[in-house]
Formats: C-alpha cells, structure tokens, sequence
C-alpha cells in the first residue's frame, strides 16, 4: 500500500465503521449522566480513541507474530463481546429500577464498566489488523492513530446527543441505554458467528 488519498480515506471509512458501536454507547452514557463535564466526555471518548488504536496494532501484530494462535482465538470475539455487553447493558436496566437516593450513587460511569466499554466497542476492530497485515509498522500505527480521532469525534458527538436526549427522556435513559448495549452486543455476536 501507498501514501496517497486512498490510504487516508480508507482509514477514515475504516474509523467510521469501527465506531459505531463506541457512538451507540456514548449516546447511552450520555443519557445516563445528563450532568456530565466536558473533560469527562473527552476522557471517555479518549478511552473508547485508545482501545480503537489499541485493538488493530494488536491484530496486525499477531499477523506478523503469532497468526495461528490469534486465528483460533478470533471466533470467541463476538462471544466476549456479548457477554462484556449484556452484562453492562444489563447492568443499566437494573440500576434504572433503583429507589432515586441508589441511583445518584451509582449514576457515574466507573472506571472499571469505562474499561470494560471499551474493550467491548473495539474488540471487533483486532480483525483489522488482518486487512492492515501489508501495511508497514509506520503505516499501521497512521491508519490507527486516523481511526482513534474518528473514534474520539464521533464518541463526543454520541455524548453531546445523548446528554441531550437523557434530559428530555429522564427517567426512560437508563432503560434505554441499556436496551441499546444489548441490542449492540447481540447484532455484534450475529454479524461475528
């Protein structure tokens, strides 16, 4: 592969795609935690940014590692990321059920379910390396570093329109927050059986 326009766009097709499922869950977040800051939205869609790099550097380098090993590993993707999902969507609805005093202390993202969103959002994109694999090292880490700042673009966007929609649906956020982890856990597990 070249540097030329068509590396570049590709990239940014390739960031689009793969962020998808970050957007889906920065808009839940968002409904759930109306009063979030703006640092706080740039640390998370920093995070979902740094999981999207993460994940296709770590596929492109087990294609030029250890592909058989990685090749056995990648049909439990959609599974782990179904489980990372429901559990996390489930997780909402549940805590969408909770007398109001429960909910203010449970109401802030925590780090732990942050890292755990992350994972679940860009696991699919360690199968990235494999399209990446004749890419040189500069090249791959480029194509990584353009689909983490779609991510991040598209992460704050999800966080602002989800902030919105959370104050206008109130109670109903969480529930559907969580609705929408499920369904983009299960349509993930789908597409990856």
């Amino acid at each position: 592969m070249e540097w030329n326009f068509l590396f570049f766009m590709n990239s940014v097709l390739l960031g689009v795609g793969l962020a998808m499922d970050a957007f889906s869950v920065s808009l839940a977040n968002g409904m759930n935690e109306k009063n979030m800051k703006k640092s706080r939205m740039a640390y998370i869609a920093g995070v979902y940014a740094f999981f999207q790099f993460l994940m296709p550097m770590i596929g492109w380098i087990c294609v030029h590692t250890i592909v058989q090993v990685f090749g056995q590993f990648q049909k439990f993707i959609p599974w782990i990321a179904l489980i990372l999902l429901l559990y996390i969507g489930g997780s909402m609805i549940k805590e969408s059920m909770q007398s109001e005093e429960e909910k203010e202390e449970v109401k802030r993202l925590s780090f732990a379910v942050l890292m755990m969103q992350g994972i679940a959002t860009s696991i699919d994109a360690l199968s990235v390396g494999f399209t990446t694999a004749g890419y040189g090292m500069v090249m791959a880490v480029v194509c990584s570093l353009i689909v983490a700042v779609v991510t991040f673009v598209i992460c704050e966007t999800g966080l602002c329109l989800g902030k919105t929609l959370g104050t206008k649906l109130s109670g109903k956020a969480d529930v559907l927050g969580g609705v929408i982890l499920i369904g983009i856990g299960i349509v993930s597990w789908g597409r990856g059986i």
